[in-house]
């Protein structure tokens, strides 16, 4: 039986470039050779993509031979942007994208694979779009039942004017009141969040988050635990077994992520069975009203006070790290890292399947 053949897809322009990349390393020496030919395809800060030379790790890959995707429906193969034919290791069956940020789970890269007429792992446009904005997935959560903490929604550009600026800061602190977080609506690993505990530092932190989107939300502050769930599937979606996030620093932020050795994962989560089952029912819950597919990760707050669940985020292309959350949760839960890939594959090829059965010439019955 031939191999499949799979094109891994990472980097980006976004501010998680080099996160991307940690996630391709690992995924890259979990799948199973005897079963998958892998291309490499590098995508760098300026948003070229690039072949990778066989038998080079990942980060070498933003360097190789430019390639371009056609959006042909069906032609599945990258071509040399030297010399218009097909490139070498260029034929791909789907591909895998772990390009995190904007570009890459905001439904801007699926657009472009749907258009191509190639599988790949994860969210559709739609639920990539609605999972990536945090403003706009809370007001979807929230009517669908489903518990968020209360927020107000700033535009960069009423930051542009001092009064105007003045006007939106008084906004959410009459509205929300502190401590609170101010968090760019589309943006992950942590990067532009600040937590205000005084007035006259919102205005600072909403310039900062500006920096980074267009949307930023304040957001109700809570004494609480960090609990994530991993989801896995189309239709039905499985969630793993709980984890919790513990640092030592004010918040889970970029620092605490990625650079502070202090920080514990918690596999599975301290938490009463109970407590366990409803938060998987709400993740599961979450993934569905946000459209999600194949994979996702819902981060939680659970409120020391009230003991209450409140859904942070929905992440539709988590880390993939060795050691990040969403394959620990995985093998906590029965499933070890490459037969989790091999998962992951099936689905998008499921999905694929789907798809092409349905009718795109409308013929009078």
């Amino acid at each position: 039986m031939s191999k499949l053949r799979v094109g891994l897809l990472f980097g980006g322009r976004s501010v998680e470039h080099e996160v991307s990349i940690a996630s391709a390393t690992s995924i890259h020496r979990a799948l199973d050779p005897a079963r998958y030919d892998v291309s490499l395809i590098g995508v760098d800060r300026e948003g070229r993509w690039h072949l990778g030379p066989p038998g080079l790790p990942p980060e070498a890959s933003v360097d190789g031979e430019s390639v371009h995707l056609p959006v042909a429906g069906g032609a599945r193969g990258l071509v040399s942007a030297e010399t218009g034919d097909v490139a070498a290791a260029g034929k791909v069956d789907v591909i895998f994208p772990i390009v995190h940020g904007r570009g890459g789970e905001d439904g801007a890269l699926q657009g472009l694979l749907e258009m191509a007429g190639v599988p790949y792992v994860g969210s559709g446009v739609l639920g990539s779009a609605l999972q990536m904005d945090k403003e706009a997935s809370k007001r979807l959560l929230r009517t669908a039942g489903l518990p968020v903490l209360d927020w107000v929604l700033v535009r960069s550009r009423e930051l542009g004017r001092e009064a105007n600026a003045q006007a939106a800061a008084e906004r959410a602190l009459r509205d929300i009141g502190l401590p609170l977080f101010v968090k760019p609506a589309n943006q992950g690993s942590s990067v532009g969040i600040h937590k205000v505990k005084a007035a006259d530092e919102l205005l600072p932190a909403l310039r900062d988050a500006a920096r980074y989107d267009a949307k930023i939300l304040c957001e109700r502050a809570v004494d609480a635990r960090e609990i994530e769930v991993a989801l896995l599937g189309n239709d039905p979606i499985e969630a793993s077994v709980p984890g919790e996030i513990r640092t030592q620093r004010e918040f889970y932020d970029y620092e605490a992520k990625y650079v502070d050795e202090d920080t514990e994962l918690l596999v599975p989560a301290p938490l009463e069975s109970t407590a366990s089952e409803h938060v998987r029912d709400l993740a599961v819950r979450a993934m569905q009203a946000l459209e999600g597919a194949g994979l996702g990760r819902v981060d939680f707050l659970l409120e020391r006070g009230s003991g209450e669940f409140h859904i942070n985020e929905v992440n539709s292309l988590p880390g993939f790290t060795d050691a990040s959350m969403y394959p620990r949760l995985w093998e906590a839960s029965g499933l070890p890292y490459p037969a989790l890939l091999d998962r992951l594959i099936e689905l998008a090829l499921e999905r694929q399947r789907e798809c092409e059965v349905l009718e795109t010439v409308y013929r009078r019955s």
